[in-house]
């Protein structure tokens, strides 16, 4: 049995939850987002509370039980309270600035990255840095990936696009390996 799949998913005020066949469909505050149920699953809502059950236990089932909890769970946490990371431009002359929905990135390239946002994502931009939130986790998590891999931080000097508290460990260049020796 799976530790994560057997805790039950607590129902805040206001999010409402709706099993129709093998979809589930969870509206909250923040949005809506629906999900397709593995059919080895059930998932039951009474008095508040969600709980996923699997039909029979097998390896293959198991894998499933956990991993299906915790997407309903980031769900209704999503519709919620909703999901953000935040990206740091770090580098001369590198910068931000919104442009309609979407962003004009500028990071050390020729021309400026013009960049729009998936349904359901919103980008607020300041000069230094841009805030990817929304209520989807996954699609919030694929956005940041997608921006950051314009200009993914280099080894060298760390300049690049990166998480706001990633470390990005600097390696020592050749003329500072040809000076200590």
């Amino acid at each position: 049995m799976s530790r994560v799949g057997k805790m039950p998913v607590q129902l805040p005020k206001g999010v409402e939850v709706k099993v129709e066949g093998r979809t589930i469909r969870v509206k909250g505050p923040k949005g809506q987002l629906t999900h397709h149920i593995h059919d080895s699953m059930d998932v039951t809502v009474k008095d508040g509370i969600l709980t996923v059950v699997p039909k029979h236990l097998t390896n293959q089932v198991k894998t499933y039980y956990g991993m299906t909890r915790a997407l309903i769970n980031n769900m209704v946490v999503g519709v919620t309270d909703g999901f953000s990371k935040t990206l740091t431009l770090v580098g001369v002359g590198y910068k931000a600035a919104p442009k309609g929905k979407g962003v004009t990135l500028n990071v050390g390239y020729s021309h400026p990255i013009d960049f729009d946002p998936p349904t359901g994502v919103d980008l607020k931009v300041d000069k230094q840095s841009v805030v990817v939130s929304g209520a989807d986790k996954a699609a919030v998590g694929l956005t940041a990936a997608k921006i950051r891999s314009f200009r993914p931080p280099e080894p060298y000097h760390g300049k690049g696009i990166r998480y706001e508290n990633e470390h990005v460990t600097i390696k020592v260049g050749k003329a500072a390996v040809k000076a200590g020796a």
